[in-house]
C-alpha cells in the first residue's frame, strides 16, 4: 500500500451521478478497509471505506475516519454471489473515467447482437494511468470485456484506442489473439476521441444525435479502469475502494499512482510527486480540458483521474470574449479562468455546433469536428473583446486560431495554463499538434 502521513480520510457521500448516499455508520464506530459505510438513497452506488479506523464525524456530504496507526492491503470481501451484475452493484462501481454513472445500472441493459466497447482513448492530454494499466495487464482488460459481453448479451467486444499508444496496442493485440469476439478498433489521435459519441462514430460508423446514448447504436461503452474494477469485484470480491491517478504539471517528480485509497487528501499525492515547483498555479482535478480547480485538503474520489498542478495564469487585464463548447470548458470554468487572468468578460459565445438535445441541454452536434468560428470571433470583437478564451476541442485550431489573430484579437485556450506546466504542446497549430499526437 502507498505510504502516507495523514491521520484521517474523508469519504464523500456523493461520488456518482445521483444524490448523496445514506450513511449506515455512526460516530465512534470502528470500520475496516472495504466495509460498506453508505448506501444509495435513489440513484447512486454503495460506498465503502478504503482504510481502517474510527468514524470521527458524519454529515450529509462526508464521513470522516480517524485512521488506525496500522493499515493493511486486506479488505472486507463482498458477500458471496454468483450473480455478476449484483456483485458489480454491491461493489459500488461507477464510471471512474469521470462520468460517475452507476455501472450496475448501465450493464443491466440487454443488447443481443450488440457491441461492448472499452474506452481506451486516455482522452485527456497528460493523463497516463489507463495506458499504464493496458501495458501491464492487457489480459485482465480482455477478461473484463468477456464478463460484460456475457452480462449484456452483446456479440462483440471492441477496445477503442489511439495508435500513439504503441506499447499498449502491442500488448492488447497479443491478449486478443485467441479471442474471436474481441478486437481492437483505432481512434484518431485527437481530443475528444474518448467522447462516447466519437467512439460510436469511429468504431461503428453511427452518428448519434445530441442527447442520444450509445444504447441507441446497440452499444455499451465502459472506461478501461471501470472494467478493471469490475474484474476485481468478480474475481477478488473487492469493492471499489482504490483509484488509479496521474499526478503531473508543476511538481518535481510527475508520476502515475496505481491503486491508491479513495479518500486520501490531494496533498498526499503532491508530496509523493516531490512537491511543488515554483511558481505554480491551481491544482486541476481531472484533465486539462474538463478538469476543475481543487484544494490540497480535498479527498480523491471514485472519479478522480488526474491531479495536475498548473502554471500561474497570465495576467492579461483586458476585455475578453469566451467561446463555450461541450467538448471542453463550459461557461463557469471559462469565467474562472478569466477571473484568474484579471480579465473582464464582455462577450459570451457558443460554438456553432452547440444545439439543444431533447431535454433542452446544449450539446455538440459532432464532437471533435469543429466548424468555422469566424462569425463568433467577429461578434466578440464587436462586443469589445481584445482577446478570446476558448474552451473548444482540439479541432478549434482550424477555426479560432486561423481568424482571431488576423483581427488583432489575442487567443487563449482553457488548457493553456495546465499544458504550459508539462511538455505537451499548446493547442494552436494543427499541423504541429498532429505531429505531437503521433509521437
Amino acid at each position: 500500500m502507498l505510504e502516507f502521513n495523514v491521520d484521517k480520510i474523508t469519504i464523500p457521500l456523493k461520488q456518482h451521478v445521483g444524490g448523496p448516499c445514506q450513511p449506515i455508520v455512526n460516530v465512534g464506530d470502528h470500520v475496516k478497509r472495504g466495509q460498506l459505510v453508505a448506501t444509495p438513497n435513489g440513484l447512486g452506488a454503495n460506498i465503502h471505506t478504503s482504510l481502517s479506523g474510527v468514524v470521527e464525524s458524519v454529515d450529509e456530504m462526508n464521513i470522516v475516519v480517524k485512521l488506525d496507526k496500522e493499515q493493511s492491503d486486506d479488505y472486507v470481501k463482498l458477500e458471496p454471489t454468483d450473480d455478476h451484475l449484483q456483485r458489480i452493484k454491491d461493489a459500488g462501481i461507477v464510471g471512474v473515467g469521470g462520468a460517475g454513472f452507476p455501472t450496475g445500472i448501465k450493464l443491466s441493459a440487454q443488447i443481443p447482437g450488440g457491441y461492448v466497447i472499452a474506452n481506451a482513448a486516455e482522452c485527456e492530454p497528460v493523463l497516463g494511468h489507463n495506458v499504464r494499466y493496458m501495458e501491464e495487464h492487457p489480459e485482465e482488460l480482455v477478461r473484463g470485456l468477456k464478463y460484460i459481453l456475457k452480462l449484456t448479451g452483446a456479440k462483440e467486444g471492441y477496445i477503442a484506442i489511439k495508435t500513439k499508444y504503441r506499447k499498449a496496442l502491442l500488448a492488447l493485440g497479443k491478449a486478443c489473439k485467441n479471442e474471436p469476439n474481441i478486437s481492437i478498433k483505432i481512434l484518431p489521435n485527437m481530443y475528444p476521441a474518448g467522447d462516447e459519441r466519437v467512439i460510436v462514430r469511429e468504431t461503428l460508423g453511427v452518428i448519434l444525435k445530441p442527447g442520444q446514448l450509445p444504447l441507441e447504436a446497440n452499444a455499451i461503452i465502459s472506461n478501461v479502469e471501470t472494467i478493471k474494477r469490475i474484474v476485481e469485484a468478480i474475481e477478488l470480491d473487492k469493492p471499489l475502494i482504490d483509484k488509479d491517478i496521474t499526478v503531473g504539471g508543476r511538481v518535481h517528480n510527475p508520476d502515475i499512482f496505481m491503486n491508491v485509497p479513495i479518500g486520501l487528501p490531494i496533498s498526499v499525492f503532491i508530496e509523493k510527486a516531490g512537491g511543488y515547483i515554483n511558481p505554480h498555479g491551481e491544482i486541476v482535478r481531472g484533465g486539462p480540458f474538463t478538469g476543475r480547480p481543487a484544494k490540497e485538503d480535498e479527498p480523491i474520489n471514485k472519479t478522480t483521474g488526474g491531479l495536475l498542478v498548473a502554471m500561474p495564469y497570465p495576467q492579461e487585464r483586458e476585455k475578453v470574449g469566451i467561446l463555450i463548447c461541450e467538448c471542453g470548458a463550459q461557461e463557469e470554468r471559462l469565467r474562472q479562468i478569466a477571473d484568474g487572468m484579471g480579465a473582464e468578460v464582455v462577450s459570451v459565445q457558443m460554438c456553432k455546433r452547440m444545439k439543444p438535445d431533447k431535454n433542452g441541454r446544449l450539446r455538440c452536434e459532432l464532437p471533435g469536428i469543429c466548424p468555422g468560428q469566424a462569425e463568433k470571433v467577429l461578434t466578440m470583437k464587436k462586443d469589445g473583446a481584445k482577446a478570446v478564451i476558448a474552451g473548444t476541442c482540439q479541432d478549434w485550431t482550424n477555426t479560432v486560431t486561423g481568424v482571431a489573430p488576423r483581427l488583432g484579437v489575442k487567443v487563449y485556450h482553457s488548457t493553456d495554463h495546465v499544458l504550459r506546466a508539462t511538455d505537451h504542446h499548446l493547442y494552436r497549430s494543427y499541423k504541429s499538434l498532429e505531429l505531437h499526437n503521433n509521437k
